[in-house]
């Protein structure tokens, strides 16, 4: 059985950090994929699809505060969660997320001024951030299946 998951989509809001320790933190923000086709008179129609995105890790959590905002385009590999909780009146609610396990982050360029120019960021180099990269050594036998 596979539970995987890829989507290629914009930020809608800042990432949000929750530390729960020194060594631990999460990341959430919601992520936006559009999809465009033409209908049957011939019209292009756009759909977007918001899908909740949670980095579980504090080694992602740090590098998405630090480079992602509002509108950066990623692209994220990871695993559909679904989770349930009840609300303050007792009423059971879900919640659908996209665990991630892979984070590259593709914006190369920002806007410049107006006038249409672009100019380079600075400090934010096209990177990948992965669950992998935050383990220790010695965890890494752990995720052996044998």
């Amino acid at each position: 059985m596979v539970n995987k998951v890829t989507l290629l989509g914009r930020l809608g809001k800042d990432p949000v950090i929750k530390h729960f320790s020194d060594s631990n933190a999460i990341a959430e923000f919601s992520l936006a994929t559009t999809e465009n086709y033409k209908d049957k008179e011939g019209k292009w129609v756009e759909v977007t699809d918001w899908h909740n995105i949670k980095l579980p890790s504090k080694y992602m959590a740090e590098s998405a505060e630090k480079y992602l905002k509002k509108g950066s385009l990623v692209y994220v590999e990871g695993k559909i969660k679904t989770r349930s909780y009840d609300d303050k009146d007792g009423n059971k609610k879900y919640i659908t997320e996209i665990v991630v396990e892979t984070l590259r982050r593709l914006d190369k360029r920002e806007g410049g001024p107006s006038g249409g120019g672009e100019q380079s960021q600075s400090n934010a180099p096209q990177q990948e951030y992965s669950q992998s990269e935050s383990k220790s050594a010695s965890n890494i036998d752990d995720d052996l299946p044998f």
